[in-house]
């Protein structure tokens, strides 16, 4: 078996726990995905913050792990066939996490696959549109004169919303069932009406399926835990 010693990112971030799931993350909403998904698996596993003010993401330690630069990544020193797994992108550590312990994914082939649709969904659209909408709302963007960049990623915003509001038509979660597709978009939701201060922009208390799927996505105590994790050191 390969050491974790043998992955530069540990000398940044030593593990103090070697047999636990190693996660480098910060709680955005990319990042709180992963830390949701371990909080609700109860696998054991260490968090380490990778802090963006000090640009950690920027180290040689961290982009030896993901060269992109991004979080969330981990290694998980039990992979396939027992040996150490390294892993970014969040929506590919979902789906590795709820393949190796079958559980937060249906078995049934149509329906994992309808899963991993909808998961997908949020990476490709949620995520980027929703954050553009933030970087125009709040951030820079801000005093950019022409509003137009902001007026077309409200109007996506809500567009994207509605989708959602159609979806969980007689569902309280996206698959029936909660699956990683609902962890996937707790965070994202949520930063829209609070970080991103949009609610009343994409006149979020209209959707008012959403709105209480989000309600019960947030009053789950693994995800109240994984909102918070990794913590400031």
């Amino acid at each position: 078996m390969i050491e974790l010693s043998s992955f530069p990112i540990t000398r940044r971030w030593p593990a103090r726990h070697p047999e636990r799931l190693q996660l480098y993350s910060l709680n955005t909403p990319n990042g709180v995905k992963v830390s949701i998904m371990l909080e609700e698996l109860g696998l054991p596993y260490e968090a380490h913050l990778v802090d963006f003010g000090k640009d950690d993401q920027k180290t040689p330690e961290f982009l030896s792990l993901n060269p992109n630069g991004k979080i969330p990544a981990i290694i998980d020193p039990d992979g396939p066939e027992g040996r150490p797994l390294a892993l970014f992108e969040s929506g590919a550590i979902l789906l590795y996490l709820a393949e190796k312990t079958g559980r937060l994914i249906p078995s049934h082939a149509g329906a994992r696959w309808e899963t991993i649709q909808w998961l997908m969904f949020q990476m490709g659209g949620v995520g980027p549109m929703f954050g553009q909408l933030g970087y125009f709302n709040k951030f820079a963007g801000r005093e950019i004169e022409d509003k137009r960049p902001l007026e077309r990623y409200v109007a996506e915003a809500r567009r994207l919303l509605g989708v959602i509001e159609g979806r969980l038509d007689g569902r309280d979660w996206l698959m029936g069932d909660y699956t990683i597709a609902d962890i996937a978009l707790i965070g994202w939701v949520r930063n829209l009406i609070t970080f991103y201060e949009a609610r009343e922009l994409v006149g979020f208390d209209g959707y008012e399926r959403v709105s209480a799927w989000l309600e019960r996505g947030l009053a789950r105590p693994a995800v109240q835990r994984g909102l918070v994790i990794p913590g400031k050191a």
